[in-house]
């Protein structure tokens, strides 16, 4: 068992902090307000209200309630743990919250370390142990991936907000 005090590296990433997905939820957000804001003053068409009217007596505080469901939503994903990476001086782990496994990599197994920037304007979803096309990703957010490859070929893609620190110190320990 590992020590806690042989832990080089520690990173927590999470969910509700991935730029796509909180897009996303701010403009579901604002479509809520907006359409609010026009049953409010009269001006949607009234066939669109009308079936809501059959829901409750006052269609236009449904949109405002969807809205504020929708940030106090979001407001709890940023808290919400996806992955955490611990590297110690034999390993990488990588945990998290909604994993049904955790995943440990032994740093004697892996043969090359690189940093990879990620292009810009391409939305990526958090995903955790993904396989795909000989990879296997870690990704929650960020510009930049850690690339390991291991003496049998496969690619370890790893997602961090501190990606410097962290080639820095698996390109020390793999090297020792």
């Amino acid at each position: 068992m590992e020590e806690q005090n042989d832990i080089k590296f520690e990173e927590s990433q999470y969910l509700g902090r991935n730029t796509y997905s909180v897009i996303r939820r701010t403009l579901l957000a604002i479509f809520c307000f907006i359409a609010y804001y026009m049953a409010d003053h009269e001006t949607l068409n009234p066939q669109i209200i009308k079936p809501l009217e059959t829901i409750h007596s006052n269609p236009q505080e449904i949109f405002f309630m969807m809205g504020m469901a929708v940030l106090v939503i979001s407001t709890i994903l940023a808290y919400v743990l996806h992955i955490k990476t611990t590297v110690t001086s034999e390993s990488i782990i990588l945990d998290g919250l909604w994993t049904a496994r955790k995943v440990k990599i032994n740093l004697s197994s892996i043969v090359s370390v690189k940093k990879i920037k990620l292009k810009k304007y391409v939305f990526r979803r958090p995903v955790y142990n993904l396989h795909r096309k000989g990879k296997i990703k870690f990704y929650t957010s960020g510009g930049h991936i850690i690339e390991l490859i291991d003496k049998d070929g496969l690619k370890y893609i790893i997602g961090s907000q501190r990606y410097n620190e962290l080639h820095f110190i698996i390109s020390s320990l793999i090297k020792k």
